[in-house]
């Protein structure tokens, strides 16, 4: 009929990020506008503390001895200086309203992150024929994207992070926003088909990846690794067309990676020469890996990693040598960090099985009797729906590759790739659900990629029973 809205793709999407921002936006009210100790996320009262004394001038600095040992007064440098700024820039804005923080956080991951999701998905899979839907030819890859992003859009620990006074929103959208435009840089080549040379692209990526590491640092050592997928995908592109010498890194390409190089070092030095001026000695961006390597591999834990300590265990400040507590904090950092080296170099083994018995708490998805209701709820129903169908999905994805049923090699082994180094770095260091969440997307963006591959094959089977008459449905 004339005039009659049909159901499309962009309606569909509009509605997914609608529904993302308003169960985002429902959290951020439950919380309140107070900063409590709540489950997971108790970094939120530092990041509050934190951003309070910088707007009554003093400086990155604590107005009282905090964790892990930072005395009163002294500068600090653990963490984030981005979240913190983010923090102070609102509540000077606004007043100090903690509620309307995270209100800006549940509109901004509501949609962003549905949606990087969707556009990684679509790009990544692509059909070599399409689906029939209600009249209209959709493309198998938007039906698989949609379900990505709506799953992205109900999944529970980014719904209960979104309004958290964290890192975890801006940082995982930061990532997704990398991701694309890597992706987008490679497509640009295959769509001129010779040397790429949007320069824009490179300082697009160098924004989004600075960013990211401005949240978290342990994101630059991803970095590497992501210029190392971008002269990979070009080569293997440009034997496809047959150009000589391809296994040369192209002009364009190193051009373009000193760009994003350029872009990503102007964020962090001035945090670098900041640093410096207080702790007089060389501190990248932050004081925290050195803590977090001597904690993850101190004795204490044996052969088995123990991500929370329990009363009966000294506290994880106790652990901290009593001659390095008069320290500041950028020293005591890295002589944890050395003292960390000690332990994996005069016990290789253990460190060894003290890192595969992290893998199954960083990606933990069973229930635990030590664990409130809603807790396991969100467990459960997050990574333990999703990782059966991610395993799926990537068995069923190899599959139909190897048969040529489905293109975007170079653009899978991107996300792939991020999955498995970013879960080596903290399987090596500190492992944990709130460091497992970076790498959350790309498993549902193959877990979408298999429950749709499975629900296929359903409805194949069922189109193809026998009907009563002793015929077959028509496909």
């Amino acid at each position: 009929m004339e005039g009659k809205k049909h159901l499309t793709p962009a309606r569909l999407l509009i509605t997914i990020l609608a529904l993302g921002t308003l169960l985002r936006v429902i959290t951020a009210l439950v919380m309140g506008d107070q900063v409590e100790i709540l489950p997971g996320i108790f970094d939120q009262l530092s990041y509050d503390r934190l951003s309070q004394n910088v707007l009554a001038g003093n400086g990155f600095s604590f107005d009282q001895d905090w964790w892990p040992v930072t005395r009163a007064g002294e500068p600090t440098a653990h963490w984030s200086y981005a979240m913190t700024l983010y923090l102070v820039g609102v509540y000077r804005l606004l007043g100090y309203h903690p509620l309307a923080a995270r209100l800006i956080q549940a509109v901004f991951s509501g949609i962003l992150m549905p949606w990087l999701v969707y556009r990684l998905t679509r790009r990544t899979f692509r059909f070599k024929q399409e689906t029939q839907v209600d009249d209209r030819k959709w493309e198998q890859s938007q039906i698989i994207a949609l379900l990505a992003a709506v799953w992205t859009a109900l999944y529970g620990y980014f719904i209960y992070y979104s309004a958290a006074l964290m890192t975890e929103t801006f940082y995982i959208t930061c990532i997704l926003w990398t991701l694309d435009i890597a992706q987008r840089i490679h497509q640009s080549l295959v769509k001129v088909r010779r040397e790429n040379n949007n320069y824009w692209l490179y300082l697009e990526l160098g924004l989004a990846a600075g960013l990211a590491v401005l949240f978290r640092q342990a994101f630059l050592l991803f970095v590497p690794f992501l210029f190392g997928w971008l002269w990979w995908a070009q080569w293997r592109f440009l034997r496809l067309v047959s150009v000589g010498r391809a296994w040369l890194p192209q002009k364009g390409l190193v051009a373009g990676c000193l760009i994003t190089a350029l872009v990503i070092m102007a964020f962090i030095l001035p945090f670098t020469a900041y640093n410096y001026t207080r702790f007089q000695r060389f501190v990248l961006l932050n004081t925290n890996s050195g803590y977090a390597f001597f904690w993850a591999n101190h004795p204490v834990h044996g052969n088995k990693f123990i991500p929370l300590f329990t009363e009966e265990m000294p506290s994880y400040q106790e652990l901290i040598p009593e001659e390095l507590r008069n320290l500041d904090e950028a020293a005591i950092d890295q002589a944890l960090l050395k003292i960390g080296f000690d332990y994996v170099r005069s016990a290789p083994g253990r460190y060894l099985l003290l890192s595969l018995s992290r893998i199954p708490e960083h990606f933990i998805f069973w229930p635990l009797p030590t664990s409130p209701l809603l807790s396991n709820l969100t467990r459960v129903g997050s990574l333990g729906v999703v990782l059966p169908f991610f395993l799926a999905g990537l068995a069923t994805w190899m599959n139909d590759i190897r048969r040529k049923q489905v293109d975007g090699l170079e653009l899978a082994v991107l996300l792939l790739l991020f999955l498995v180094v970013y879960s080596s770095l903290h399987i090596f260091s500190w492992a944990g659900i709130r460091y497992r969440l970076p790498v959350d997307p790309v498993l549902v963006i193959f877990a979408a990629y298999g429950l749709c591959s499975l629900a296929g094959w359903m409805i194949s089977k069922f189109m193809a029973r026998p009907r009563p008459g002793g015929r077959a449905a028509d496909s």
